[in-house]
This record gives structure tokens, sequence and C-alpha cells, in this order.
């Protein structure tokens, strides 16, 4: 059993930074990717991004592009999202969640592709 754990939300005004952080244990090695979704209120989640565990290969969503930087630190079975330039559009609740492919595929986009999911971090950015 797979448990993930986010951190590292928080209130700033637009144009400051945030790093969140997601603690994976319950596995003694991590072969899966990892994503990060985000869930603005009144709506449904929203793909931000992918990395491959092992070759860390990465996806963004095209909104984010530029501005949010995914990594992992393997030692830690730990996943990263720095955030920088945030917008009020960025606020939501941000969740970790596993893969459930060995490697990212066509839909690494898709909530539905990943099985196991943290209890999430809130963010919010006002203007």
């Amino acid at each position: 059993q797979v448990q993930l754990m986010e951190s590292g939300g928080g209130l700033v005004q637009a144009g400051a930074s945030l790093r969140l952080s997601c603690v994976v244990s319950g596995r003694t090695t991590s072969g899966y990717p990892m994503g990060w979704f985000r869930q603005a209120p009144g709506k449904s989640y929203e793909f931000v991004a992918a990395i491959n565990w092992r070759d860390d290969g990465t996806k963004y969503a095209d909104s984010v592009k530029g501005r949010f930087t995914i990594s992992r630190h393997s030692a830690k079975n730990t996943v990263y999202l720095q955030m920088n330039s945030l917008k009020p559009e960025d606020t939501g609740i941000y969740y970790c969640a596993e893969y459930d492919r060995l490697s990212l595929g066509d839909e690494y986009n898709h909530q539905s592709e990943y099985d196991s999911w943290g209890q999430g971090t809130p963010v919010t950015v006002s203007s």
C-alpha cells in the first residue's frame, strides 16, 4: 500500500513562489511516475505536471509551462513542485498522485491514469 503526503501550500501574493513536497511511503522502491493535479474552487481536477521516477522525463500543462518545475529526490522518496510567478488562477488544492504504469503514456494528464492520491495541500494566490 502506497501512501502520499503533500505539504508546502499556503497563502501568497501574485508573483510569489511556493515549493510543494510529496513524500511517498509504504514501498521499498519507487518505480512508478508521479504527478501533480489541482482542484480550483467549484471545478474538477486539473493536471499540472508529471515525472517519470526513474529517468526524470517530465510533462507539464500548458498553463504552467515556464513557471512550474517538477522534480524528485529518490533517496528521500519525495517529489517536488516548484511554483514561480504564481497567479490567482493557480489557486486550488494541490494533490500528488502515482501513475498506474511504469512509464508516462499519452494519457499522462488524465486523472483516471493515477491510482494513489495524497490528501492535498491548499494554495491560495491573491491579486
